[in-house]
């Protein structure tokens, strides 16, 4: 049979064991401090957005997306969208630009708005004002009267206007995620 007599000094044990604590919390609070510099310096706030994907757009969110993409360009640059709307140019457009549009109700007797995209390609003038079509383009950044998102079309087609024709105003219930723009 073995006996241990352990005495143990108070004053000594209180004093390591605040030098651990002291060490541990020292660690946690580098730690933290690393990941706030780094974690917001050296990485993007954007990985809710997929910009390899093909982001299409329809009457629900057409104006939450256009409102979002207005407020913020820089998020957006280089995103990927499809949609379809119709020819609307003003007169100080060059050939080569045209607002892909729709006309959003603003009012409950149908008064309605020109909305859209300021969209950009070589093969504008081929379509005419008021024609119908879908584009599929990528988001870019330009300048007309300020800085505002212009779609860089890759692919243009004509179609037939459609039944849905119109939009409605942006409301507070739209959520950016992955799947959403």
């Amino acid at each position: 049979m073995f006996i241990f007599n352990l005495k143990v000094n108070g004053n000594k044990f209180i004093k390591i064991l605040m030098a651990v604590l002291a060490i541990i919390i020292l660690i946690i609070t580098f730690i933290i401090c690393y990941n706030l510099i780094f974690n917001n310096f050296f990485q993007t706030n954007d990985t809710s957005i997929n910009k390899g994907a093909m982001y299409e757009l329809n009457t629900k969110n057409y104006t939450n997306v256009l409102k979002n993409v207005h407020s913020d360009i820089d998020k957006y640059i280089g995103q990927k969208i499809k949609f379809s709307g119709y020819v609307y140019r003003l007169n100080d457009f060059t050939e080569e630009q045209f607002v892909l549009a729709r006309d959003m109700i603003v009012t409950s007797d149908f008064q309605t708005v020109v909305v859209g995209f300021l969209c950009h390609s070589t093969i504008a003038s081929n379509f005419e004002d008021n024609s119908w079509v879908e584009i599929e383009g990528t988001i870019t950044k330009g300048n007309y009267y300020g800085d505002i998102p212009i779609i860089e079309i890759d692919n243009i087609n004509k179609i037939q206007e459609p039944s849905d024709e119109y939009v409605y105003p942006p409301d507070d219930s739209f959520v950016v995620t992955s799947t959403v723009l």
